[in-house]
């Protein structure tokens, strides 16, 4: 009789396998319900764990494993109680561990791969904060679809990203890796990042599953501190935080990942608020939930769970559904279903929607569908590199151009490059740089080089070195504050130049993950060195590069030309020079506020309105004494070597009915010699409501290209819908009264109308 049971389950396996090799990977979500139903009816207790287990490949996996935590992991991949690795790179790897479970697990559930492709594999892009200053929603969509391209030629076939943390603090390590300070923008962000990385079809085999991160408040610790505490209240999370990951969920993304931060007390990574209730609940979101690494552990020292199987416990009744790397779930989950702690269903629920993702990626169709040799010679990397250039100029930020000293004229014939960052080849690529090689990028130096011509003199003097050692992920340059051995070259140099340009700003890993400063300013030497050589040149074009927004005020109050170029990855030194003389007309806009002093953090310009927001007759309004309150660039800022006039904003109506639109438009004019580009947007303010709104928020923007003396009229519709917020009666609704409508190139300089909506 057991015999028979045992012949019958393997018949269905068989049948079912069968079943999902030859059928349209398409099928209906009836369908995927039905294999992944009849997949988990087969499995044990113990194979169900498995699944929900991730493990980091800390062996090469085309060999045996030598050491005994490996060889355990390796026993554990054969039994099949491994849902997926993360860090298996290569085709051969991934096949590797794929069989270790394809040809000696007993159900044969095929293994997930993921990896932190962030910003580019090979191929780098900008850095997450960078690109989103292009505030090209195509371009961005195009870097991630690059991204995924040629991760699964080397067997990679899961993402943790996009990271849409919206960030206020410059302070943050992790800015770099997120999209800025607005909610509005970073959703937008987030959908053209996971349709770039996921396509139409996740079973198409240059495709990979996204995950959106970290779930939730992560960028909102305290004093910019990276894995710190979040306090915040649910108006805030839900009007500031959520709004991200509610466009990612609404696209599809395959996975969510949680964050390493409590909220009110509660660790992410255990609250069931956010991943049942919001995410899994009301979102009524299908993907899986995976913990970050070790996440469900540091419940114990966040001093909210007692030990591993508590914790275990806390974050499957909340939703996590994998523990990445925390030995939680496989060392106390099958205790806790036997001794009534935990219901079973609750890991057949976690194990169902860990399945279904593999179905969607195809993988139970062919699990090697993602372990092609082939693909890595179909792929032209120049062509990627191509790409990658022409994003890195689109992100480029303009933000002070004196005297029109950019771009650089023709009758410049001698120029001094000076600067830690000059020759630096792997700044550039930044943190999170995937299988990037290092010192791969193009230098500024370089492409200065490339572009001048050979009749322009091209000197260069590092003047200061930026930091002392090898740079890597684990230990970071020491900043150089002591060699100034090569000031003296430097300043001979700009003395003889007709124009300077000085690359100053962050080494690669000073910005990322563990990477928080309290000093967000120009690190070791660079100050000193940039007002000796302010000494005896004053044309000077700073050009930064960097990961974060700077405390750079002595800089815009001297320079007469500053440059943002953050870390723009493998093309970043032609990108720069396509800006600096003047191939590509920069358009980029700044996706955060900088600030005067590091003490304004954190910064950002949807603040609430105080009950003393400002007085011309007392100082006991809300400001600092020393520096004030607004920004040095604030939010959506950007200049151009050509000039836009806006016209007066005009409404279609003053009055706007429930369920009602109505029209704002403006005329924008290129008032200056060259063509250019604008990003033109729209902010609104609601003047009162159930809960202190923000001064502004954005909701809206277009790009239009302008010809010298063109004029354009932009339109943007406004509906109801786009007026919704949080509400005291904690529901996304519209409250009647009256709105405030801005239009301008920033949050700052913009045309003011006024309009009411009946309700």
């Amino acid at each position: 009789m057991k015999k028979n049971s045992i012949l019958l389950v393997l018949l269905l396996l068989a049948q079912l396998v069968s079943t999902a090799q030859n059928s349209n990977i398409k099928s209906s979500v009836k369908n995927v319900e039905s294999k992944v139903d009849s997949i988990l009816f087969m499995m044990t207790l113990e194979e169900k764990i498995g699944q929900l287990v991730q493990y980091n490949g800390s062996w090469d996996l085309t060999g045996p494993a030598s050491e005994v935590g490996n060889k355990q992991k390796e026993e554990q991949l054969k039994k099949g109680l491994v849902g997926a690795m993360l860090n298996v790179l290569s085709v051969d790897a991934t096949r590797e561990a794929q069989k270790l479970v394809m040809e000696n697990s007993r159900i044969k559930i095929p293994l997930m791969f993921g990896y932190d492709v962030i910003h580019g594999y090979k191929t780098i892009f900008p850095v997450p904060l960078g690109e989103t200053a292009s505030w090209d929603l195509e371009a961005m969509e195009k870097s991630a679809r690059i991204a995924a391209v040629e991760s699964v030629a080397d067997g990679v076939n899961w993402t943790f990203s996009p990271m849409i943390d919206v960030s206020r603090d410059a302070r943050w390590g992790r800015i770099m890796e997120g999209s800025g300070e607005d909610p509005y923008l970073t959703s937008l962000v987030a959908i053209a990042k996971v349709k770039g990385y996921q396509g139409d079809d996740l079973a198409d085999s240059t495709t990979i599953a996204a995950t959106a991160k970290h779930f939730a408040g992560y960028g909102f610790a305290e004093g910019g501190r990276d894995y710190n505490t979040v306090n915040i209240g649910e108006n805030e999370l839900h009007n500031m935080i959520l709004p991200p990951f509610k466009a990612a969920a609404n696209v599809g993304v395959a996975t969510f990942m949680n964050s390493f931060n409590t909220i009110d007390g509660t660790p992410a990574t255990g609250n069931k608020m956010l991943q049942r209730d919001i995410l899994k609940g009301d979102w009524n979101w299908d993907g899986f939930v995976v913990s970050d690494w070790g996440s469900i552990t540091e419940m114990i020292y966040h001093g909210f769970a007692k030990d591993k199987e508590q914790a275990a416990e806390i974050a499957l009744k909340a939703g996590s559904d994998m523990d990445m790397e925390g030995g939680a779930y496989e060392a106390g989950l099958m205790d806790l279903v036997q001794e009534g702690k935990i219901d079973e269903s609750l890991i057949n629920e976690a194990v169902k929607r860990i399945l279904r993702v593999k179905f969607k990626m195809g993988l139970f169709e062919d699990p090697y569908r993602y372990a092609n040799p082939d693909l890595a010679k179909e792929i032209s990397y120049e062509q990627h590199r191509e790409v990658a250039r022409d994003i890195a100029k689109k992100s480029i930020v303009l933000l002070k151009n004196e005297n029109e000293l950019l771009p650089i004229k023709p009758s410049v014939k001698n120029i001094a490059v000076i600067g830690p960052l000059a020759d630096d080849k792997d700044s550039p690529i930044g943190n999170w740089r995937a299988q990037a090689e290092a010192n791969s990028a193009v230098s500024v130096l370089e492409g200065i080089k490339a572009a001048a011509g050979d009749d322009v003199n091209i000197t260069y003097a590092e003047g200061a070195k930026l930091g002392i050692g090898e740079r890597s992920f684990l230990m970071p340059l020491k900043i150089n504050e002591t060699d100034r051995s090569g000031f003296s070259e430097a300043i001979e140099k700009a003395k003889n130049a007709d124009l300077v340009l000085m690359a100053l700003g962050e080494d690669a890993f000073q910005t990322g993950e563990g990477r928080s400063q309290a000093k967000i300013g120009l690190a070791g030497l660079q100050q000193e060195l940039l007002q000796e050589i302010y000494k005896v040149n004053k044309n000077i074009v700073l050009v930064l590069i960097n990961g974060r927004p700077m405390e750079i005020t002595w800089a815009a109050e001297k320079m007469p030309a500053i440059v943002e170029a953050w870390q723009l990855g493998s093309e970043s030194g032609h990108a720069i020079a396509d800006v600096l003389f003047g191939k590509y007309n920069p358009s980029g806009k700044l996706p955060v506020s900088f600030p005067k002093a590091v003490g304004q953090e954190p910064l950002y310009y949807n603040q609430k309105s105080t009950g003393r927001p400002y007085s011309e007759e007392h100082v006991t309004f809300s400001t600092y004494t020393d520096v004030g309150k607004d920004p040095l660039y604030p939010f959506g800022y950007g200049l151009s070597y050509t000039t836009f006039e806006y016209g007066d904003l005009k409404l279609s109506s003053e009055e706007m009915n429930e369920n009602g639109e109505i029209t704002a438009s403006i005329s924008v004019t290129n008032s200056g010699d060259v063509e250019g580009k604008e990003v033109v947007q729209l902010y609104l303010q609601d003047l009162v409501a159930s809960k202190a709104r923000p001064v502004k928020e954005l909701k809206g923007f277009k790009m239009i290209e302008l010809a010298p003396g063109e004029s354009k009229t932009v339109e943007f519709s406004i509906d109801e819908k786009m007026l919704e917020f949080y509400t005291a009666n904690q529901k996304w609704e519209a409250e009647a009264g009256d709105f405030n409508v801005f239009i301008g190139g920033n949050s700052r300089d913009v045309k003011k109308a006024q309009f009411t909506l009946n309700k």
